[in-house]
């Protein structure tokens, strides 16, 4: 890769559409501050392109309505709305502009934000996972849990991380599992996950590169709710939040080659990161998998960079400067240029 590149920019920003109707309360929580966007145009132009803004998925296909994006390649960290393929959306349409796009394809994007099939995968490459239950709308939830030991932990099958947790979706009693489950079918229109419950240290491990090239970044440590055990991140926020366990060299290595086999197995590309529980014997247990991280100033990778001494443009410009590598590797600078016009 050599030369300055048009790089567009995909990304869905607080506030530019409009809430869907029915959608829940948290419907766009994963979506990105204006900042995000920044810090990745400042990481772009370290690099010497050129970021060139496009926005969410229905602003990419009315651009690719108009003729060629004019874009070498393009970065996504567009969550979209609607189905378990929401995050596949900008990818499927970079796609069939021609565009090499950073970060894991469609087929990963969706795989991984389907919470069952993600742990079909990861627990197939030997990483331990939560023993769990899919629950359609309309089933017997305690039924269908029968086999499992309380507590138990429900999740919207095809949602991120935080959405639709509260302290309620930590159950104690079959009746508590009920209206939990009820609750989130009536928010979220789809099967609910019910899963064992971890109680112990949260950690998340970030991930950059892709398969033998990728490597582990250092391990942080996530807050915990006291009451419920929940962690901080998932919740509103608690003042009483703690910090139980140590993060010794030998449990980062574990959480490490964790992290790397569950970004394999899902054959997820650039960067991710995983989320894991250490329960009482002191083994990780892996929750779920995020190959559209945040990289907001404040999130995981900014605390990242500060705790390794980068600015963190500078740090974002090394891992967006490998992805772009990587991608404009496996699909030529050249048919990129011819597909979209860029250049002309």
């Amino acid at each position: 890769m050599t030369g300055a590149l048009r790089v567009g920019l995909c990304y869905d920003r607080f506030g530019d559409a409009p809430r869907p109707p029915g959608a829940p309360p948290d419907w766009d929580a994963e979506y990105e501050p204006e900042e995000t966007v920044a810090a990745l145009e400042a990481a772009l132009r370290r690099l010497g392109h050129a970021p060139v803004r496009i926005g969410n998925a229905r602003a990419l296909l009315a651009a690719m309505g108009r003729g060629p994006l004019g874009v070498d390649a393009a970065v996504t960290i567009a969550e979209s709305y609607g189905s378990r393929n929401r995050e596949a959306h900008v990818p499927v349409l970079l796609e069939l502009a021609g565009v090499p796009c950073v970060g894991s394809d469609a087929l990963s994007l969706s795989v991984s934000l389907d919470k069952h099939l993600t742990k079909i995968v990861v627990d197939d490459a030997g990483v331990a996972v939560p023993a769990g239950v899919v629950v359609p709308p309309g089933a017997d939830a305690a039924a269908l849990a029968a086999g499992l030991a309380f507590p138990l932990m429900v999740k919207p099958r095809y949602e991120g991380t935080a959405k639709g947790i509260a302290p309620s979706s930590r159950c104690e009693t079959p009746a508590e599992l009920r209206a939990e489950v009820v609750r989130q079918h009536a928010l979220y229109g789809q099967d609910v996950v019910v899963e064992a419950f971890v109680d112990g240290a949260e950690f998340t491990v970030g991930v950059v590169g892709t398969g033998g090239g990728a490597r582990a970044l250092p391990a942080l440590q996530r807050a915990v709710e006291p009451a419920s055990g929940i962690g901080v991140h998932a919740l509103a926020g608690d003042p009483d939040a703690a910090l139980d366990g140590a993060l010794t060299p030998a449990l980062d290595q574990s959480l490490a080659d964790a992290a790397l086999a569950a970004h394999r197995a899902i054959e997820c590309r650039d960067f991710s990161r995983s989320d894991f529980r250490v329960g009482p014997d002191g083994a990780p247990v892996f929750i779920e998998i995020n190959p559209l991280p945040t990289f907001a100033p404040d999130g995981t990778f900014a605390i990242l960079a500060e705790l390794d001494g980068q600015p963190y443009d500078a740090f974002l410009a090394d891992v967006l400067g490998a992805a772009l590598a990587r991608a404009l590797g496996t699909e030529s600078a050249t048919r990129a240029r011819t597909a979209t016009g860029a250049g002309e």
